[in-house]
């Protein structure tokens, strides 16, 4: 397979040289692990404090990893990316909401995108979280067949309305929508509704898409369990496939409440996994369309060199590449150069209500061994193409 993935000028075409010292420069900081450390804990205490670090926050971290703070403030962004060839897919960011009212801010905001998505070519996707839709609690209580209260009960119907009607929406202006994973003891009652949901509007063509988070071990026979009543009761199957981002939380509480932990016994296992899940979908394109949401470059080419074996185009509908924004365009704007589908994950929100989002990329890139080496490594290559000192 020629190898793509280290062209630079191809890669950071978009940056200027301010922005490229910029992701250099934060780069460097995200690799200190003690630092990294140090800052979310400031952070999170100037926020809380209601210290005014908006200005500076947003200078950095905010606006190498966000586009904005609304829909507009994304465009120049948005634009910028699709002269490239690289989609945006919004991704309203706003984490750890409790409130009736907030949910029916995330509900309202996520449904002004899809009319905004729909004027725009550059972004062909949209995507919300479930806990963006209702109390984690209430996911966890249904997932584990606790009976609800009335109340709850209540409440719980209003999740369910929320997600119908975005669903809804997205199948009558033809727009996927991709619905993200989260902690395993919340993701039974996520999956159940992102299933009824497929079957609704997954019968001509796949709008609604799931997330796999690969590194759990039950998830293949979850997706071939679901793929026997897909073709049982004639519907499509769409999927987003990661690796996983909760594996320290789901450890902790496996051992705190003495169950097996969900999480695979090594990052080989979860590779393999995630190559599989791969592999078994592009085996069943007829019924199934996939989003990879991965920043490893290997699976990239492995799913590159299927494609090529099985002589699907480059740039067929049913297979899209993910990663997120401020990280990763050495995959992502050389994939889309070769006339491959991708598309960007592009946080936008409040800069105070965002911070949460931040601080766990932040973390992950400190926790994902050479993600932070290899972004630095490919930055370095082209400070000394432009010749930066």
């Amino acid at each position: 397979m020629e190898q793509i993935f280290e062209n630079t000028a191809t890669a950071f075409a978009l940056k200027s040289d301010s922005e490229l010292e910029r992701a250099y420069f934060l780069f460097k900081l995200i690799a200190n692990e003690p630092l990294v450390r140090i800052g979310t804990a400031v952070t999170n205490f100037a926020i809380k404090a209601h210290l005014p670090v908006e200005g500076l926050i947003r200078a950095t971290v905010f606006d190498h990893f966000c586009g904005g703070v609304s829909e507009k403030d994304c465009l120049p962004v948005i634009d910028k990316m699709y002269n490239k060839k690289v989609s945006t897919i919004l991704d309203y960011s706003v984490e750890g909401k409790e409130e009736e009212n907030h949910f029916d801010l995330a509900y309202e905001k996520i449904l002004h995108v899809l009319d905004f998505v729909k004027e725009k070519e550059s972004i062909p996707l949209a995507v919300f979280k479930p806990t963006g839709f209702g109390r984690f609690i209430l996911f966890e209580k249904v997932g584990a067949g606790i009976p609800l209260t009335e109340m709850e009960q209540l409440e719980w119907d209003r999740i369910v309305a929320r997600f119908d009607k975005v669903c809804k929406k997205a199948y009558d202006l033809d727009v996927a929508l991709l619905v993200d994973g989260e902690e395993s003891w919340m993701q039974d009652a996520a999956d159940d509704l992102c299933a009824l949901m497929m079957r609704k509007y997954n019968k001509e063509k796949v709008v609604v898409y799931n997330t796999l988070q690969m590194y759990r071990w039950d998830r293949l026979d979850y997706l071939k369990k679901l793929h026997e009543e897909a073709k049982l009761e004639g519907f499509k199957i769409g999927m987003k496939v990661v690796r996983g981002a909760y594996m320290e939380k789901e450890n902790e509480r496996a051992e705190e409440k003495g169950y097996p932990t969900p999480i695979c016994a090594s990052k080989k296992d979860t590779d393999d996994n995630f190559d599989a899940a791969v592999v078994y979908m592009i085996n069943n394109l007829d019924t199934m369309s996939i989003f990879m949401g991965t920043h490893n470059e290997n699976s990239c080419y492995s799913l590159m060199q299927l494609m090529k074996d099985k002589n699907i185009a480059h740039s067929d509908p049913r297979i899209w590449f993910g990663q997120l924004y401020g990280m990763s365009d050495h995959i992502s704007f050389n994939l889309a150069d070769k006339g491959y589908n991708v598309a960007k994950y592009l946080p936008f929100g409040p800069v105070r209500d965002v911070m949460p989002y931040l601080i766990r990329r932040a973390e992950e890139n400190t926790s994902v061994a050479g993600q932070t080496t290899r972004e630095l490594s490919l930055l370095k290559e082209e400070r000394k193409r432009r010749k930066i000192q």
